[in-house]
């Protein structure tokens, strides 16, 4: 095979594994724009504050929005527009990071699912792993971040006593970070119907907010399809028997890649089907949906390299923690997981997932346009 001919089959590979993604993504991104939108018409600002903002504490803020999350039924890609939106009126980028965790993992859907193709230790333990890693990052952060930025941090919280708190956190938002363009007025208004109200959001979601993130999620996505193109199907089943090592191997796999929590159920399944112990299983099942590439490069640009850091170091060490400690009480309860029958079906047809997927090019292109012209 020449050069060229090599060349275009990798760009042609990528290309395939990127679209695929996309598609895959472009439901649940549709969902939580959507959120993002109805949050934003009927969430009143004062009201983030006051259970996701410093008000509520460094503790109560995570803890909130670990809450938050659990219901939603988002993904790691679907969350990001929803967390940025929190995080723009007003959440700590503690509780922003929470809900970025604790929500992809956390679902009605994710647990059936794991119930039906794995056992109930595993059921029970999933949702309790994850609340765990989504609290104890979002504390991390907020904890580090009061560290670290000292005298910034007391500015803002003497600002905050200021008669309109909400407009601190806005004003504290670059441009190219989040839509801020608008600021919110407070003078009295007359009382909104509820569909201007909903029409607003949905503008916000997706025309501002998806405008500023467009770029970097399509960045993810490319990287997110090398990493699918580049790594063998082989490397899952043949060199993961177990162990730390192989946790370590799943782990460098599992988190850049876009997976969503009930699609990584059977996955898992099939791993340990295959002779994987449950603890490596599940390091998957922990770091694979919690994020991937496109998550990551978001997380970078719009809450800074630091927050980053802790988001990927806190989910590494969290699943490599309650991996052992689950291989561990399989091994003292003296339990094996047998072999598992029967398979999950995607909820969405093929043909569906690509009218989304086409669907939300349109808007991406138009909202990051305007957003561009409006810098």
């Amino acid at each position: 095979m020449s050069v060229s001919e090599y060349a275009l089959s990798f760009f042609t590979g990528v290309a395939t594994e990127s679209w695929h993604m996309f598609e895959e993504a472009a439901p649940y991104l549709f969902l939580g724009f959507a959120v993002a939108g109805l949050l934003h018409a009927f969430v009143p600002d004062d009201k983030i504050l006051k259970y996701l903002g410093r008000s509520a504490g460094k503790f109560r803020s995570v803890f909130n929005a670990s809450l938050l999350g659990i219901p939603l039924p988002l993904c790691s890609c679907g969350v990001v527009p929803t967390a940025l939106s929190l995080k723009n009126r007003g959440a700590t980028k503690g509780a922003t990071l929470s809900f970025l965790i604790s929500t992809p993992e956390t679902g009605v859907d994710s647990v059936a699912i794991t119930y039906a193709l794995l056992d109930p230790i595993m059921t029970v333990f999933r949702p309790i792993a994850s609340m765990t890693t989504a609290l104890l990052t979002g504390i991390t952060e907020n904890l580090l971040g009061e560290e670290r930025s000292g005298t910034k941090d007391k500015k803002e919280d003497n600002s905050l006593q200021k008669p309109f708190p909400v407009m601190q956190p806005m004003a504290t938002c670059s441009d190219t970070a989040c839509s801020c363009h608008t600021v919110p007025s407070f003078d009295k208004e007359p009382s909104k119907s509820g569909l201007r109200k909903m029409t607003e959001g949905l503008r916000y979601a997706f025309v501002e907010l998806l405008g500023d993130i467009s770029g970097w999620l399509m960045v993810g996505i490319l990287i997110a399809g090398m990493i699918s193109f580049i790594i063998p199907d082989e490397l899952f089943s043949v060199y993961l028997g177990g162990g730390i090592l192989s946790m370590l191997i799943m782990l460098i796999v599992g988190i850049p890649l876009y997976i969503c929590a009930t699609a990584s159920t059977p996955l898992a399944a099939a791993f340990v089907a295959k002779g994987m112990s449950p603890g490596t299983a599940f390091v998957f099942l922990l770091a694979g949906p919690a994020t991937n590439a496109a998550t990551i490069t978001m997380v970078t640009k719009f809450l800074g390299r630091r927050s980053a850091a802790i988001y990927l170091g806190m989910i590494a060490m969290c699943s490599l923690a309650f991996g052992l400690l689950l291989d561990a009480i399989y091994l003292r309860l003296g339990i094996e997981i047998s072999t598992i029958v029967g398979s999950a079906s995607d909820v969405l047809a093929p043909e569906i997932k690509t009218l989304f997927a086409l669907g939300l090019l349109p808007f991406m292109v138009y909202g990051t346009y305007v957003q561009r012209r409006l810098k």
